[in-house]
């Protein structure tokens, strides 16, 4: 294995692990939402230093689908925040 490629899953595992551990304890919701968005972008982080060390584009559709994905959570989000916060 590239020894590149296994420094940047060493690191980036543990700061998945960390971000999951945000995500676990919290305390509030967007605490949990930042976190959500960071463990999204360390996988496409993951996913573009694969693609660029091993020199291909296979994975690019999975990225454009988890950045999708991770726009729309954090509106979803920023949305029921701000009707909770209108509510009190």
């Amino acid at each position: 294995m590239n020894m590149l490629l296994l420094a940047i899953y060493v690191v980036f595992g543990v700061a998945a692990l960390l971000t999951l551990w945000r995500i676990v304890i919290g305390p509030s919701i967007l605490d949990r939402a930042v976190a959500s968005d960071v463990l999204l972008t360390l996988v496409m982080c993951v996913l573009g230093a694969e693609m660029a060390i091993n020199h291909h584009t296979r994975t690019l559709p999975v990225l454009l689908i988890i950045a999708a994905v991770g726009v729309f959570g954090s509106i979803s989000i920023a949305r029921f925040v701000a009707r909770r916060d209108q509510d009190r």
